[in-house]
């Protein structure tokens, strides 16, 4: 699991703890793997700001950092797909869904969907398992693991997705508390039908121990990076994660897809 910066929804007060001579170590620990101070030459503000996150958490890495809409604040990725904000002084840190009241939209999660999106861009279908009607109406990824019971009633459903016009892009991402999960992957992809041996695995067959050269390591590592926590982990054409309660019945999954699509046509992502 991906170890949030702070606790989620907490205000801190960075000045306070520099003046403590707090390192981040002693609030919290975090699955970063870079220090912050290593991030590309910046200047004003934004230097400020990454000066701030490298006080504060000299392990993360700062991906990306750019004005917010939230006044005075900045809006930076960090290198495990978490989003936080940091005042324009570096006194401030904000983590957690920042709302637009007035548009009733989350900005952390544009931020995040903008991130996945970028990513997903540079991952063919090549490395992905895709299971697709002839012309769909929505093409989702979804991150799996063989041994996730929650991935396995998911897979349950998939002629019905595909039935209602739901492409499914399954990419691998095998978690730690299923030891032996990413082998299974791996002899999935391995497989002369990988659709065929997927579908099997999901309902409880061994999928052997075949080898062969193929995605899993990359799959999880871009995982991780997006902050994928668990699986599965369902994200839309712009992705947008999404709820995973809907997915229970085809047509009210297709029906928040749409929804999203509508929402995304006006602009920001809305708060749910």
């Amino acid at each position: 699991m991906i170890k949030p910066i702070l606790a989620a929804g907490f205000l801190f007060v960075a000045a306070a703890a520099f003046a403590r001579g707090t390192t981040f170590d002693d609030v919290s620990s975090s699955g970063a793997s870079a220090a912050a101070s290593q991030a590309a030459p910046a200047s004003g503000e934004e230097k400020t700001v990454r000066d701030a996150l490298a006080t504060l958490a000299p392990k993360a890495k700062a991906e990306a950092v750019a004005k917010s809409e939230l006044p005075g604040f900045y809006e930076v990725v960090v290198d495990n797909g978490q989003v936080v904000y940091i005042s324009a002084d570096g006194k401030y840190l904000i983590q957690g869904d920042v709302i637009d009241l007035a548009q009733k939209a989350s900005l952390t999660s544009r931020a995040q969907a903008s991130l996945r999106l970028a990513a997903l861009k540079n991952l063919p279908q090549s490395k992905r398992l895709v299971f697709a009607p002839a012309n769909p109406k929505h093409t989702v990824t979804v991150f799996t693991d063989v041994d996730c019971p929650y991935c396995r009633q998911f897979h349950k459903q998939i002629a019905a997705y595909n039935q209602v016009g739901i492409a499914v892009e399954y990419v691998f991402f095998p978690l730690s508390i299923h030891p032996g999960a990413d082998k299974k992957a791996e002899a999935v992809w391995c497989s002369q039908d990988r659709n065929a041996a997927y579908t099997a695995a999901m309902n409880g067959q061994d999928p052997g121990k075949k080898t062969c050269p193929n995605p899993i390591a990359e799959t999880t590592a871009l995982g991780m990076k997006l902050g994928i926590g668990g699986t599965p982990t369902i994200l839309n054409e712009k992705g947008v994660q999404v709820n995973g309660g809907v997915v229970q019945d085809p047509n009210k999954f297709l029906a928040e897809l749409d929804r999203l699509a509508a929402l995304d046509a006006k602009g920001p992502v809305a708060a749910k």
